[in-house]
């Protein structure tokens, strides 16, 4: 097992090299970049601009026309752009500039947001809990709906309840987390309905000063949405894994050999089947976690406000700021890779009889 992890970690490294290369190469074409955006703001406000580097990042002077025409339409003074594509880095040939970035990358320098005053990994770290704590509440709330669900269809397979409860899932398989989110803020959070809910945001203006059960009440309430949305979203892909895990093992040999002998359904589902059912499910949570904190949450994060990686990652692509998206682009690919090791670890923990080294 220990030589499969260090070829798996081995694979890390050409894993993330073509990730961001793939990546750098595609930026490399996509118009409107940060010093087009620069340029843009610059005209935007209709007056002469100065350009001066401070060690927070760039900020931008703009002093009052002149005249009383507008003057964006006139261009800027060429030595201006100069100064933005010197301050940006892009004076630079594009292949100086990348392997610049896998230098900084392999040390774990991400460098400075171009447009937020702080480090890509400050950033990281202070949106990290916001993400981490949506991802969190709502694979564990994915996993207690979605695992009795589905053996509760399995055991009645075919019957009016399984067929019943197909209709929910194929309504979670249809309908992205995100769209159950506009529609429980235009239902629950003022948007056309009641007001029962905050919808933005996980505490309350001034709630530090509040007591810690008052808090954690807090909390929770500007909680329910968000997981509400990802629950509703996710449930269905895990139900359906379930059932069918549970349809295969029920049907095995062993299952009837444990019948035979006089052995209760009770003891048969929970002492035999559900070992070897759950392989699956409980081997999978890391992967399911990332899942969710990674995509869905994104999303979900965007329609409620929150001031989590979705809202930074989202903004710094609208905006360009390559520092941050390159940055978490390689914190969460090397997470992403990191949990599937942990995953495989894991079906070794639930059953010792897998063996990643045997060869068929």
């Amino acid at each position: 097992m220990l030589a499969y992890i260090l070829r798996r970690l081995l694979l890390v490294i050409p894993t993330l090299l073509g990730i961001i290369t793939i990546n750098f190469v595609v930026v490399q074409f996509a118009p409107g970049g940060p010093v087009e955006q620069m340029i843009a703001d610059i005209k935007g406000r209709g007056g002469d601009a100065t350009m001066r580097m401070t060690g927070t990042g760039a900020e931008t002077m703009a002093a009052a026309p002149n005249d009383g025409t507008y003057r964006g339409a006139r261009g800027l003074d060429p030595a201006v752009v100069a100064d933005i594509r010197h301050m940006f880095g892009f004076d630079r040939p594009a292949h100086e500039r990348y392997f610049k970035m896998i230098g900084d990358y392999v040390r774990f320098d991400f460098g400075r947001s171009f447009f937020r005053d702080a480090t890509v990994l400050e950033l990281v770290r202070q949106k990290l809990p916001v993400s981490v704590s949506i991802g969190l509440w709502s694979t564990l709330l994915i996993y207690l709906v979605s695992i009795p669900l589905g053996i509760a269809k399995a055991v009645r397979h075919g019957s009016r309840f399984d067929v019943a409860t197909s209709a929910a899932v194929l309504v979670g398989y249809a309908v992205p987390g995100f769209l159950f989110a506009i529609l429980l803020v235009v239902l629950f959070a003022g948007g056309s309905f009641l007001t029962l809910f905050p919808l933005r945001g996980l505490s309350s203006p001034g709630s530090e000063y509040w007591s810690w059960p008052s808090r954690a009440m807090d909390y929770a309430w500007h909680m329910v949405l968000p997981t509400t949305a990802l629950v509703i979203g996710g449930f269905a892909g895990l139900t359906m894994l379930t059932k069918n895990s549970f349809l295969e093992e029920i049907r095995k040999q062993y299952v009837t050999t444990a019948r035979a002998k006089g052995a209760s359904e009770a003891r048969v589902l929970y002492r035999h089947v559900f070992r070897n059912a759950m392989l699956l499910i409980v081997a999978g949570f890391p992967a399911a976690f990332i899942g969710i904190l990674f995509s869905s949450a994104l999303l979900v994060e965007i329609v409620f406000s929150l001031d989590g990686l979705g809202l930074l990652g989202f903004e710094s692509a609208i905006r360009r700021d390559y520092p941050v998206m390159f940055g978490t682009l390689y914190i969460f690919t090397l997470l992403g890779l990191v949990m599937q090791i942990i995953g495989d670890v894991m079906y070794t923990v639930v059953d010792p009889r897998i063996d990643f080294e045997a060869r068929g």
